[in-house]
């Protein structure tokens, strides 16, 4: 994972959030709340796993400015996909 400085900032505010919220879920899973304690320790994971994998402002950003684009602003990407899509799969329909 190639991460830049403001990833590096937002997993660390992440887990200024999610560590404390882990060790508390530890601590009740230890005094034997299994629930609570393995409902806060997901939630505490989500905290972090969330904004890195699926939630990436980067990502989001390319995808709604390509489709707000014309196909022919796109780029080479998406000239490419469209191109294959088009192309005729079966020799029947040369």
């Amino acid at each position: 994972m190639n991460l830049g400085l403001t990833d590096m900032i937002g997993l660390a505010a992440s887990l200024v959030f999610a560590l404390p919220l882990a060790n508390y879920a530890v601590i009740r899973l230890f005094a034997g709340e299994v629930a609570l304690g393995a409902g806060l320790l997901v939630v505490a994971v989500a905290m972090v796993v969330l904004p890195q994998y699926f939630l990436d402002p980067g990502r989001i950003l390319r995808g709604l400015i390509s489709g707000l684009l014309p196909r022919q602003l796109r780029g080479e990407d998406a000239a490419e996909a469209d191109a294959t899509d088009s192309a005729p799969t079966d020799a029947s329909e040369k």
